[in-house]
Parts: C-alpha cells; sequence; structure tokens
C-alpha cells in the first residue's frame, strides 16, 4: 500500500448487533436502546475523523461492513485478529508499522467525550514522544499511539477493568511518553444519565 502519510489512525469497532454492544448499559437501558446509543456514538466517532489528515483504518470486530456508515472512500476496513482485546491491538500495530507507518494512534468507537483537536493534538505529541497515551476515566484509556512497537504493553491485561492504565504505565516506565487529557467513555448508564445528548435514548 502506497503511504502519503507517515500518520495512521486505527479505529476498533464492534459490529452494531442487538445485545452484542455496549451491554453494561443495556442492564439500565435494554438492548434496543444500547445499541441506538452504540450507533449514536459511531456517527460521531466518524464526525471527529472523517477530515483528520492522517491515513484512516476501521478494524471490525466480527465482519467488514459494505454499508455506507464508514465510508470506504475515508477509511480502509480491516478485521480484527487475535484472541483477546490486546492481541488484536497489537496486530493493528505491527501491521501499520510494517505497511511503512512511523506514527500509529489507536481509538474505540464510543468516545463522545473525543473531539478531533484530541487527536491532532495526539500526533502532534507522538512527533516528539514515543508513546502517548489517553487516561480514561475508569483507569482505563481511550487512546494509544506509538512510534515504536511494545508487545508487553498488549500482554497479561484485564482489559475492560481499572487496572489497565495503571499496568500499561508500568510497561513503559522509563520511556518517553506524554499522557492527554482525561476522558470519560461511555459503558454505564451513570455516564449518561444525566447527559443532554443521550436523552432521547432514555425516554420510555
Amino acid at each position: 500500500m502506497e503511504t502519503k502519510t507517515k500518520d495512521l489512525l486505527i479505529i476498533f469497532t464492534k459490529n452494531p448487533e442487538t445485545g452484542k454492544v455496549k451491554t453494561r448499559l443495556a442492564k439500565d437501558v435494554g438492548d434496543e436502546a444500547a445499541l441506538e446509543i452504540y450507533k449514536f456514538l459511531l456517527k460521531h466517532t466518524i464526525s471527529v475523523t472523517k477530515d483528520l489528515d492522517v491515513q484512516k483504518e476501521v478494524w471490525f470486530s466480527e465482519g467488514i461492513e459494505e454499508d455506507q456508515l464508514w465510508d470506504s472512500s475515508v477509511y480502509s476496513k480491516k478485521l480484527q485478529k487475535g484472541k483477546d482485546l490486546g492481541a488484536r491491538m497489537q496486530y493493528a500495530f505491527e501491521e501499520g508499522f510494517e505497511n511503512g507507518f512511523r506514527n500509529i494512534i489507536i481509538i474505540g468507537s464510543d468516545m463522545y467525550d473525543l473531539e478531533t483537536s484530541d487527536l491532532e493534538n495526539a500526533f502532534i505529541l507522538l512527533k516528539n514522544k514515543e508513546y502517548v497515551i489517553g487516561p480514561a476515566a475508569d483507569g482505563g484509556y481511550y487512546l494509544l499511539g506509538m512510534r515504536t512497537l511494545e508487545p508487553n504493553i498488549f500482554q497479561n491485561k484485564e482489559w475492560g477493568t481499572s487496572t489497565v492504565l495503571h499496568e500499561t504505565l508500568n510497561d513503559l516506565k522509563g520511556k518517553n511518553i506524554a499522557l492527554t487529557d482525561l476522558r470519560n467513555d461511555v459503558d454505564l448508564f451513570t455516564d449518561i444519565k444525566d447527559h443532554e445528548d443521550f436523552q432521547k435514548f432514555l425516554k420510555k
């Protein structure tokens, strides 16, 4: 693949299927509302990434979607591979470096707090740092950037728990890293119950 830029944004997403997305949130709002909220978050992710001046890849969890949500002229579409989230992220980074990219950032697709400027800033930081991490309020991270592959950070983690950020920072002790602003992701009812933009999904 010919790369016009050395910057790559990887977006990890789950295929939007009822009962398979936002399962913790669904316990309070139901499967249908959880799916609609997830689609709403996907559209937000597209809105803040589509005009970013970097190469963009969307990696699907189950199968590559050929629908119109992710514009194929903007996003390359790929399939995640690996037994857990860590292995899947490592595989995506490895492929990115093999394809000639130098600055690679990965994000999820459900961060309503994320703005285009956050991603632009992270790529700027990555020009002078080996690693950039966006800490999430739940103890994980919403953004990970690398110029050098560090496999340790993808191994021996309890993904989805509050220990992930702390353990990742331990893995990178002594490395040249930058932290971006703290952001809150949408996993639980408490994350959205008082948020104006989500009220339309919560009305019975």
